[in-house]
């Protein structure tokens, strides 16, 4: 592109932010008060942070299954997640509330579905090998969602 095909270029761009009524403002792109850009949507509500893996042996872990379940199935199952939005919808259907597809407000579940859906997988869901989860590590969190049962 040659020097005068180029500035022919930024006069046109130029020509049409004028036109269109666009304003340049120089701000410092910084968002006031966590209420969002003025005149734009809220800010988005912060992402829950999963839980650290303990160091040491996974085969003998001495996590509790709440800790577990957030580090291991959080990135889907924490609120925001895939698999808590599909499961909201799938909540929703059936007339429950949309608390529901929150796998931790559940009471419906048990260890053994748990641990089933966890191994072989379940619509969306990809099976989890013991790589992914030991069973270890599943059998704590099959406790915490199935709430002892």
């Amino acid at each position: 592109m040659t020097c005068r095909a180029a500035s022919g270029l930024a006069s046109l761009l130029i020509l049409a932010a004028v036109l269109s009524g666009c304003k340049v403002v120089n701000t410092d792109n910084q968002i006031a008060n966590d209420q969002g850009p003025p005149g734009g949507p809220p800010a988005l509500p912060p992402y829950p942070m999963r839980a650290q893996m303990a160091e040491g042996d996974r085969l003998h872990t001495a996590m509790d299954g709440a800790a577990l379940f957030s580090n291991r199935c959080g990135a889907c199952h924490l609120a925001g997640g895939m698999g808590t939005n599909l499961l909201t919808k799938q909540q929703m259907a059936v007339g429950r509330p949309p608390a529901m597809g929150l796998l931790t407000n559940r009471e419906d579940l048990t260890a053994d579905y748990v641990k089933a859906v966890t191994r072989m997988g379940k619509g969306a869901m990809p099976r989890q090998t013991r790589v992914d989860v030991t069973d270890a590590e599943l059998d704590r969190i099959a406790a915490y969602l199935g709430k002892g049962k």
